[in-house]
């Protein structure tokens, strides 16, 4: 059993969903980390999860606690750049929700104050350990299908409401869909492929009164291929989350990974069977060889969150590699930044 003083001391800077349905389940489940401290103004949502953590109505409470050592950051996006500069000047580690700050300039900034703290400053891109994604990671890397010449995600969803008094349904560019959903698809690709070479973005409104950005079609250009990423709130019959078409075959997925259903459903993520799918849920690779079609199922490799905050734990205690680097957030910004620029000036930008 893990020693008391081993263990990373952490303070929840919100308890909204992010913290309800994400961090605070991982943390619960992780005998790494002891959560002491959860900021929430009006409601005590999470002694539930937390009966012993002391529930604080101020950042500054978490702030001046000697022993909280990592802050998480999962406040609304506005927010992130400030409450991050203030927990590193604190002298506290970071997790901070995707996006990480809402400029690129801002992350920049903080990735320099980490670095001039001797800090650990990483961003919940919990995508990466989906299953569905890990699956593609496979896919692409065993190349059954041949050279890659186009890759295609969606993520689509039927939503036709508009939640009043929302900050994800009202304000500038940087609110709707693409700095959300936007967010892990664009992060995705480059996790695949890289940065491209050239951003090409549509944003729009879809729904009757929307006041914010619940559409994209963003196109990214590599060397030889292109990665189109899509979204919209007005899809009722999706389909496939994934299409990837390679010189002699293509591979497709349907469904989303499951575990943030299960974890909305105050599932925690315990055991072996966590993250795994259903058959009737596996992508199908066709594909050519030696002269014969091939036509086969592709078993979904388990999702697993809870691998974010394992490599945390290595990452705090051990030196290991972060599970997120920040450098690579910067440069998802700088797509996402490219998409806005796009979608304004209608014309495709040069990275």
């Amino acid at each position: 059993m893990l020693s008391m003083k081993n263990q990373v001391t952490v303070a929840l800077a919100s308890f909204g969903m992010s913290g309800k349905v994400f961090h605070g389940p991982l943390l619960k489940v992780n005998p790494k980390f002891k959560v002491k401290l959860v900021l929430e103004r009006s409601k005590s949502l999470s002694k539930e999860l937390f009966p012993d953590a002391t529930i604080v109505k101020s950042y500054d409470d978490i702030l001046t606690d000697t022993e909280v050592e990592l802050v998480v950051v999962n406040t609304p996006d506005q927010l992130h750049y400030t409450m991050v500069k203030q927990a590193l000047e604190a002298g506290k580690h970071v997790v901070v929700e995707k996006p990480a700050t809402l400029r690129s300039a801002e992350l920049q900034e903080l990735i320099e104050l980490a670095k001039e703290k001797d800090l650990l400053f990483t961003v919940f891109q919990n995508r990466r350990w989906d299953g569905d994604f890990r699956t593609v990671q496979k896919v692409i890397k065993e190349a059954r299908f041949g050279r890659l010449v186009e890759f295609e995600s969606h993520y689509d969803r039927y939503r036709t409401e508009i939640t009043p008094d929302t900050w994800k349904e009202e304000g500038d560019e940087y609110c709707g869909v693409l700095y959300n959903l936007g967010s892990h698809m664009v992060d995705q690709a480059y996790v695949l492929f890289g940065k491209p070479q050239t951003v090409t973005a549509h944003l729009k409104t879809v729904r009757t009164g929307g006041k914010v950005a619940d559409y994209y079609d963003i196109r990214l250009d590599y060397e030889g291929f292109s990665a189109l990423l899509k979204c919209s709130y007005l899809v009722m019959d999706p389909g496939p989350r994934y299409t990837l078409n390679g010189e002699y075959g293509t591979f497709k997925k349907w469904g989303i990974d499951g575990q943030e259903d299960l974890l909305k459903a105050g599932t925690l993520p315990k055991g072996d069977e966590w993250g795994k799918e259903e058959e009737d849920w596996w992508g199908t690779l066709v594909y050519t060889e030696n002269d014969e079609h091939v036509e086969e199922l592709v078993e979904t490799i388990p999702g697993d969150y809870r691998i974010f905050y394992d490599k945390l734990y290595k990452a705090v205690r051990n030196n290991k590699a972060l599970p997120v680097n920040p450098a690579e957030a910067l440069e998802v910004l700088k797509i996402l930044e490219a998409c806005l620029l796009s979608n304004k000036d209608r014309r495709t930008v040069i990275l």
